[in-house]
This record gives structure tokens, sequence and C-alpha cells, in this order.
């Protein structure tokens, strides 16, 4: 029957001796209904009493109620006596819980929201040995509501580490790539931008336009302590001070050095540790030394924007290899020359080089299926989100194992670690450190509380719009978008912190190098040895990583392209004409420790990994064969 304000209710049933709060009965015997109630209970906390129907005191205190109804749903005992069932009891129960009244208001006031809402309550109990199957497959024994405490914490110290080897690997290359004796000094950057601000009338929003602390000064100095500040900032988030305000001045800091770092600081990984860098501030507990018992739950919707930037990275690493139309992607052959022609490969990548065709194939393959299909395990659950976190992880590491690039495995195996929650990592840690970690705090729902999480759904709303952008683009989706959509998207461009991603779109199926060589006489030529990037041909690949040497990496797109659409290698050629200490500390080996040489020379070789016969016979690791000049003629040495 339905009672006045439209609640299902049963009026032939109403207790005699209604309890004083509310009481959920449900079959004990059912092992799927204990399940679930143990996560309800750990909602509503002692709002509401929960009994297994087989209790002898359910039978003697409300009689009224027969004992096959508990076989065919859940019976809900109010206060005033009234009985209520299936869907409804459940949503009345879990409205009691903190912050989910809402649950409530929605069963009653969307449409159709009672009728799908019990169709599905039937539905599930008609087959509850099925879904029985299914709780456990995704949940395991542990269905009770995920705390991220211990996650969280986790999580920031390990971003704290690799804000901490970003700004090392940077204090020590930064002169050299953008001082002021450095191959594009910051200087002569903010002279060019200030004037093309001022051409352009523009006010305030040069400064979101150019977002860099450079404004304020482009020395090498205040390079230098940007990278400074950034490694303290660093160690202060490790050892967990002040987090928010930690992250903030990260984010800030890494943003000021990439803007002004120009085509040495425009990598992926870049951008992905700008864009994790700026969600994890509002991911961060606040308070100047956040202790772990009084702290806030971690808030969900970053929680889950974290994720969601974790599947738009490697599910778009794959959709690009295949709307790319790269035949070495459609056809699996990819990695029979990925080992070889990536930028800096590790002396693994020249194992991994030498095996079958077969196993290359084979590995494209679950490549593929990691980065297509696995991902969409990241919105299921938790154990279905650890399947997905150790196919990432199992990747990463072989990518890690045999190239370097720089942090950004290790970033992307720390977004991994998101799709753990505490349960899952305290296995790991010993019992006495995780003790110190509450199992889940429910905080009520304040004005504060409130005004937040407005403000989080407004920025998630404007990730989304702009990720979808991005989505449309890998999918070669090609619309005029409306314009406030357009305008946001436009808007946040500048800060590099939502982003696309895709590495390796299409295959290099070759490896030009340039060597760089210099001259006293224009006869005899003496190599500049870089110290990562091939060269010698009986240097061996090394590890680097997580240190990212820019100059190195910018080397090998440099070859890929022609000297006119890389003006920043004449930079560097004049640089070494020079003789800058800054730019010539970026290198292994300086032929000319005297005096700059006269004259200057970039000559492309083809590299290939010398096969094991060759290895064996001559100790070299590559080989290669000379192609052409990568600029026409010589650059001659105006000081001699």
């Amino acid at each position: 029957m339905m009672a006045n304000n439209g609640d299902v209710v049963n009026r032939s049933i109403h207790v005699a001796s209604p309890p004083e709060k509310p009481h959920l009965i449900y079959d004990g015997d059912c092992r799927f209904c204990s399940l679930w109630i143990q996560r309800w209970r750990a909602m509503t906390g002692e709002a509401v009493e929960y009994l297994p129907s087989q209790d002898p005191l359910v039978a003697d205190r409300f009689p009224e109620i027969p004992p096959e109804a508990y076989l065919n749903s859940v019976q809900l005992i109010e206060p005033d006596g009234r009985v209520y069932t299936s869907a409804e009891a459940v949503m009345r129960s879990l409205a009691k819980a903190p912050n989910r009244a809402w649950m409530w208001k929605a069963y009653q006031r969307l449409p159709g929201a009672v009728f799908v809402s019990e169709f599905a309550y039937r539905f599930v109990a008609a087959h509850r040995t099925a879904f029985s199957a299914l709780t456990w497959l995704g949940w395991g024994t542990n269905v009770e509501p995920a705390s991220y405490f211990l996650t969280r914490w986790v999580f920031l110290r390990g971003l704290g580490l690799i804000y901490l080897m970003a700004f090392a690997s940077l204090s020590v290359q930064m002169l050299g790539l953008v001082g002021s004796g450095g191959i594009l000094p910051a200087s002569e950057t903010m002279s060019a931008v200030r004037a093309q601000c001022d051409q352009m009338g523009l006010g305030w929003d040069r400064y979101r336009l150019f977002p860099t602390l450079c404004w304020l000064g482009a020395g090498d100095a205040a390079l230098q302590a940007q990278c400074g500040m950034g490694a303290v900032l660093a160690a202060l988030l490790v050892a967990g001070v002040a987090p928010q305000l930690c992250l903030a001045g990260l984010w800030l800091l890494y943003l000021s050095l990439t803007t002004i770092g120009r085509e040495f600081m425009a990598y992926q990984w870049d951008n992905l540790l700008l864009e994790v860098g700026l969600l994890s501030i509002f991911f961060a507990p606040r308070g100047l030394w956040p202790k772990q018992l009084a702290e806030s739950d971690p808030p969900k919707i970053f929680l889950w924007l974290l994720r969601w930037l974790l599947f738009r990275l490697m599910f778009l690493s794959g959709v690009v290899k295949l709307t790319s139309g790269d035949p070495t992607w459609r056809n699996l052959d990819a990695l029979s020359f990925h080992y070889e022609t990536q930028p800096l490969p590790t002396w693994l990548g020249w194992h991994a080089d030498q095996l079958p065709d077969w196993f290359h194939q084979s590995s494209a393959v679950m490549m593929f299926a990691i980065e297509l299909a696995v991902p969409f395990l990241i919105f299921l659950p938790r154990r279905l989100r650890f399947l997905a976190a150790l196919a990432f992880v199992a990747l990463e590491l072989l990518i890690a194992a045999t190239g370097n690039y720089g942090f950004f495995n290790w970033l992307t195996i720390l977004l991994c670690l998101l799709l753990l929650d505490d349960s899952m990592i305290q296995r790991w840690l010993p019992k006495k450190f995780v003790l110190k970690f509450p199992s889940r705090v429910v905080v009520p729902a304040t004005a504060a509380f409130k005004f937040r999480l407005g403000l989080a759904a407004i920025f998630a709303a404007m990730v989304a719009v702009v990720t979808f952008i991005q989505i449309s683009s890998a999918f070669r989706v090609q619309r005029q978008w409306p314009k406030p959509v357009a305008s946001i998207y436009q808007w946040m461009s500048p800060l590099r912190s939502v982003n696309a991603y895709g590495l390796f779109s299409v295959m290099t199926t070759s490896r030009p190098e340039i060597i760089v060589e210099g001259s006293n006489d224009g006869v005899r030529w003496q190599a500049y040895e870089f110290r990562y990037k091939p060269g010698d041909v009986q240097h061996r690949p090394a590890f680097v990583a997580p240190h990212m040497p820019r100059l190195d990496w910018q080397m090998w797109f440099a070859a890929l392209g022609d000297y006119r659409h890389n003006p920043w290698f004449l930079q560097f050629c004049h640089r070494l004409m020079d003789g800058a200490p800054e730019v010539l500390a970026l290198l292994k080996h300086n032929p000319f420790p005297e005096s700059p040489p006269r004259y200057l020379r970039a000559h492309m070789y083809d590299y290939q990994f010398a096969d094991g016969k060759t290895r064996r016979e001559t100790g070299s690791w590559w080989v290669r064969d000379s192609e052409r000049l990568y600029f026409p003629g010589r650059i001659e040495n105006p000081a001699q």
C-alpha cells in the first residue's frame, strides 16, 4: 500500500514494540546479504541497528513480521513502528549515514527512481548466488567502504620524492640550457616575451599566457633559486610539513621552469607532473602539520580526478597508436624497432632488441590490451582495480628497464597506487605504523565542507570539458565547440595542467644521430661526446633515470627533423664555438679543452644496434653508417 507521503509501506504490519532507533533485519544465512550488511553498518555507524533474522530476539520482539518475509527482502523497522521493505528499506537506512541524505531524496524525487530501484532489488534478490560470486570477484570478503588515509600518506611522500628528483635533475642542467651563458637564455626569452606582450597591449593576462616567476628576474641566480626552492619544498612534502602549501609552491615553481625552459621542458611527463601536482593540492590534508588520526577523509572527487588522469594517460596512449595510421603499430611490428630507435635505450634494451619477431609481436598485443582494455577496470570495484594496477606497473617497469624516460615511469606507477585502498596497502607495511591511521572518518557536511565541495565540482567540470575535447581530438573528431567550452579550453591551456597524452603515436623505424665535430684545420675532425646519447659505438647504453638529460633527449628530436626547424641547435653550436662552460658541462667530453675550435660541423649517421656476433667480436654496442651533413657546410669561429 502507499502511505500519504508516497512511501511504500505494509499497513498490515505495524510492530507493537517499536525500537528506539531504526532496526534493519536481514537473512543471516545469506552470505551475500551478510557481506553487504557489513558495508551498510560501516556507513551508518550507530544510527541503525542491524540484526540477523535468525536472532531469537527478533522473533520475540517483532512477532508481527512473518519469518518468510526475511527470506524475500530486508525489513526496516522505524521508531514509529512502521515497517519498510526491499529497496526503500535500504534507502531509508543509508539516508541515516552522514552526508547520505541525498540518496533518499533521489529515491523519492527522481522520475522512475522508485521503479528502477525496486526492480533492481527484486532482480538481485532472485539471483543472489550469481551476485554473491560477482561480489567476491569485485571486493573479496571486504565490502566495507574504503578508506584512503594510508594511500594518501604514501602517495604524497612518493610525489615529494619525484618532485625532488625533478628539481635536482634540473638544477645541474638549468644554466647550460637557459642560463645567461646557456643555449636559450631565459633573459633573452623574457625580453622577447615582454616586447610581444607590449605590442599586443596585454596587461595582467600576460602572466597567465606566459606563467613564470622569471617575470621577477631571469638571471642565473633566479633560475638556481627556483630549483633550490623546489628541492626544499619537495623535502618538506616528504616530511609531511604543510602538504597543501608545499604542493602549491611546487606546482608554481615547476610551471615557472617548464615555461621558461621552452623546448627543453616540453615533454609529456613535465605536463603530467604539473597535472598530478595541481590535483594533489586539493587531495592533500590541510594544516601545517596534519596528524593522521585527526585528518579528514581524502576528498573522493579529487581521488577520482587523479584516477581519471591515469585512465586518460593509459587509454589515450593506446588510442593514438591506432588513430595515427602508423602501419608498424597496426601490423604489430613497432616493437621490432622501438628498443633500438627510442631516445635513450638502456643496455637491457639492446638485449630486448635481439629477441625474435614473434616475441615483439606478442608484446605489442599485450601492450594494446593493457593500454586499451585494462584502463576500464579503474572504474570497477577494488579487486579489479588492483588487477589494473598490477598490469600498469608491470608495463611501466618493462619500459623503465629498456629505456630512460626520466621520472615518467615512476610517476605513472605512483598514480597506480591510488587504485588501492588502505586495506590493500597495509598488508605491505609494519603493523605499528598502520595503526596510526584511522580506518574511516566521516566528516559531517558543514557549510564550509559544502562550499569546498561546490568549488571542487566546478573545477571537476572544467577538467571534464577540457579532457573531453582532448579525447575527441585523439579519436580524430573535428567539430566546432560551443564558445564557452572553447573559452575554458583556451584559458586553461597555458597552465599545462590538463593535458592530452600518448607516447610514440608514430614509431620511428630508423635511428639518425647527429655527431657534432670540431676542427682547427678543417681536415682533422674531433667529436663532442654527449653523456648519454649514442656517439662512440663502444659506449654501453646506460641507466640514467630518474635523471632527465634534456639536451641528449632534444638531440634525438633534432635528428628526426631539419636544423631549420630546430633553431636551438644552431644556438647550441654557437655556444660551443664560444666555449661556454655551462653548455660544455652538459657534455661528456670536450675535445678542445684549451680553446674552442676554429670550425664546427654536424654530421648525420644512421645507428643500429650491433648484433650478438658483432658485439662479441668487437665489443661494439652500435654500428653506424655515414649519411650526410646535418646542415650544409661548416660554421667558422669568428673569434679565430
